[in-house]
């Protein structure tokens, strides 16, 4: 029998499921107390799902507001936060949207669906502002690679992740994999979008203007993802396993295309007012949001919707994660031109509401009324917990565990088989067997992808105006130092963008972390939050959107507080930006910035040592930002032949790769009174190895005095090995053979 809202007014005391739909005693009786009566049983599955952490952020609100609060001023912010994913002027009359999002939890228990429903959200709320989609990105984080629980999630996670991205024909063009033990049954799987438009294309998502029309298209509702995301990642998952199961989304990235194609065409018709996609929450979320967008009232006819499952209550129709569903409003007058042009793509579409000036959203179900709520208290006025932090008993003893008492290699032989073992180390070594699953250049816009340090796409074909895009994070640094530990996360996507020749202008983040309920999580939380604000504030880069990911822990054991960061540049010319690697033998090879002794939190104290502790490296905004300046200046004016951004590792990693990708060796000093092992392995900031030609070299070195940034020559390429004068040399080929086995050696059987 259907719950109504008449007869929870006739029936007030009914004992109803809240805390097994997620809900806490004193948020089911604010929900009582805003309705004046109990809910009925579809007005409770609807605030459960959407007063869930994923998708009211309650424990994460008060911290995120700083973004806006500490917002630099720029003129190319066009949409930000609060909307489905933020909007920069890239010039000419182009904008850019991008978002990053997490899809963890889901993936940990049904990798393939998981990752591959990941792609599919982010890439609708691309479509959902009115943008072409054109590139996807994914940041992984796993377990020790030979975990047996790694084994089992990562190949599902890729498979699903290519065999989504590959089918709908976008590009995907770089991310991270990152194996560390806190990951161990708590993979972080964040998906990332990048789209374009005109600015007079960008839309967003209201319902305004009374008569219009809600209409429901794209794939049927089902009952897989009932509670998914929502609930699912709002819980965390006990030793044995998530302490929830509800199913996982399935995908179908032919609608998904199909519905890409559809959404554009209409959009650019003309035919929408306001637009949402169906992503976690389901309908539940697409119409309260945008009745409280818009003119704040709506009535829908639940049973209208399409169903693949005719067996499915009003509760779960409106809880469901169906993939592959968009909800548009369309005036009266528009509505044939509108499901003409859906039905042309092979979608079905169906008008399921209506607009009103009621300031109520309805919901009926065969004749009879089963939601009567305020549409703003279940999008937007849920609860907003300022929940209890404060700094770890443990953090003062893990910064003091240094690693300067580790041992160090002392001579040539020593600095040659420490280069060898962490360029096959697993968070070092090449990520081939991954990233050759991803189809990286279809639609043929693709400049730069994986193994480069950024992805870059080629906006406009006839200016070759482009933009690139990384996506970073050391979680070490973040558990040493939250707050710098974001703040060099944020460092080195601005720096991977600049390495590449793109100035950067906006950025996005997925902030993955324990539980919210921890205060030590949450003050690994509060600080990460303030230390990205501030750095952006300082770097004049605005925070567009993102996403938070809570509940990522096993237990009592927390993942490394993750604060991944991702940021966009523009580039006028893709023509003119600058490569990884150096292309003949003959040029010269400079490091721009200072080296330290810092090797807290390095890939050399984890893989070789198993050491963390001390204080990560220094973080100099100031700095990133001149070498930003004089590196998108170079690769302008074509001064410099190749670029590549000093992290993890340190110059012998960077140099090594740089050498592997080009099939050239190099031959590089180390300068006057440093230590050998501090120059190859130490990870101080704010670096970059650059190459020029001797033609170029002199104009080179005078932008660098100019700006004031440290410039040190290296020495030349050549050869076919990584020499370091007076140390060692490995062979490009005995190094290549230590980075590319590691993967395939777990992966390729």
């Amino acid at each position: 029998m259907t719950d109504t809202v008449s007869a929870a007014q006739a029936n007030p005391d009914a004992s109803q499921p809240f805390a097994e739909l997620g809900l806490k005693p004193d948020e089911y009786e604010r929900i009582r107390e805003i309705l004046g009566r109990r809910p009925t049983s579809s007005e409770l599955a609807m605030y459960s799902v959407m007063w869930s952490e994923h998708c009211s952020y309650k424990s994460s609100k008060v911290h995120l507001r700083q973004f806006g609060e500490k917002a630099p001023k720029t003129d190319a912010l066009l949409v930000g936060i609060g909307e489905n994913a933020g909007v920069v002027d890239i010039g000419d009359g182009w904008a850019v949207t991008f978002k990053v999002e997490s899809h963890n939890h889901p993936s940990y228990v049904e990798p393939y669906q998981g990752a591959a429903t990941g792609v599919g959200g982010i890439v609708r709320d691309i479509i959902s502002m009115g943008a072409r989609p054109l590139a996807v990105m994914d940041p992984l984080r796993f377990g020790p690679l030979d975990a047996p629980d790694t084994r089992r999630v990562l190949p599902g996670i890729v498979s699903g992740i290519g065999g989504y991205g590959n089918c709908l024909g976008l590009p995907n063009i770089g991310g991270e994999v990152v194996f560390d033990a806190t990951y161990l049954g708590n993979p972080l799987v964040n998906a990332l979008c990048v789209g374009s438009m005109r600015h007079e294309d960008i839309h967003l998502a209201s319902a305004k203007g009374i008569g219009n029309l809600v209409v429901l298209y794209g794939a049927r509702t089902g009952g897989d993802g009932i509670g998914g995301v929502s609930v699912l990642a709002s819980e965390t998952f006990d030793a044995d396993g998530p302490a929830k199961r509800p199913s996982v989304q399935v995908g179908d990235p032919f609608m998904e295309k199909l519905l890409i194609e559809a959404t554009l065409e209409v959009l650019h018709a003309g035919l929408v007012e306001g637009i949402q996609d169906l992503g976690g929450a389901g309908i539940s979320c697409a119409t309260s949001e945008l009745a409280s967008n818009g003119d704040g009232g709506m009535n829908v006819w639940l049973d209208r919707v399409l169903l693949r499952d005719q067996t499915l209550s009003p509760e779960e129709i409106l809880m469901s994660e169906s993939q592959e569903r968009m909800c548009a409003i369309v005036t009266p007058a528009k509505l044939d031109e509108f499901m003409a042009l859906i039905k042309k793509w092979d979608v079905e579409a169906v008008v399921i509401g209506e607009v009103n000036a009621s300031g109520r959203l309805t919901v009926d179900w065969h004749g009879e009324q089963i939601v009567d709520v305020p549409p703003r208290s279940v999008a937007h006025d849920g609860p907003v917990y300022e929940r209890p932090y404060h700094r770890p008993s443990w953090q003062d003893s893990l910064q003091a565990d240094t690693p300067d008492s580790l041992p160090r290699p002392t001579d040539g032989e020593q600095l040659r088989a420490t280069l060898i073992n962490l360029i096959g180390a697993p968070n070092l070594a090449s990520k081939a067997w991954i990233t050759d699953q991803y189809d990286r250049y279809v639609l043929g816009n693709t400049v730069l992808a994986q193994p480069e340090d950024a992805g870059m796409i080629r906006v406009d074909e006839t200016t070759g105006r482009g933009v690139a895009i990384s996506t970073d994070c050391n979680g070490r640094y973040a558990k040493l130092d939250p707050y710098n530990g974001a703040k060099l996360a944020l460092a080195e996507s601005y720096r991977n963008v600049s390495v590449a020749g793109a100035k950067p202008l906006a950025v996005t983040n997925c902030l993955n972390f324990g539980s919210p309920e921890d205060p030590e999580v949450m003050w690994q939380f509060s600080e990460a939050c303030r230390g990205l604000a501030d750095g952006c504030l300082e770097l004049g880069v605005p925070v567009t959107g993102g996403n938070v990911s809570f509940y990522n822990q096993t237990g009592d054991t927390a993942i490394l507080p993750t604060p991944v960061v991702g940021v966009l540049a523009v580039i006028d010319n893709v023509d003119k930006r600058t490569p990884m690697a150096w292309s003949a033998p003959g040029q010269i090879v400079y490091l721009l910035g200072d080296t330290r002794d810092e090797f807290a939190g390095s890939e050399w104290a984890h893989h070789v040592h198993g050491h963390l502790g001390g204080l990560p490296p220094v973080v100099d905004l100031q700095r990133e930002r001149v070498l930003s300046e004089v590196l998108v200046a170079a690769s302008l004016s074509g001064t410099i032949a190749a670029a590549h951004d000093i992290s993890d590792g340190g110059i012998a990693i960077t140099l090594t790769e740089m050498a592997m990708k080009s099939g050239i060796g190099v031959k590089a000093s180390v300068p006057a009174g440093f230590d050998p092992f501090v120059f190859c392995f130490a990870e101080s900031t704010g670096r970059a190895i650059a190459v020029v030609t001797a033609a170029h070299e002199s104009v080179f070195i005078a932008s660098c005095s100019t700006a004031g940034l440290p410039v040190t020559r290296l020495g030349e390429t050549g050869g076919d090995a990584v020499e370091i004068v007076g140390q060692f040399s490995a062979s490009i080929t005995e190094l290549r053979r230590s980075h590319e086995a590691t993967i395939p050696a777990i992966f390729a059987n």
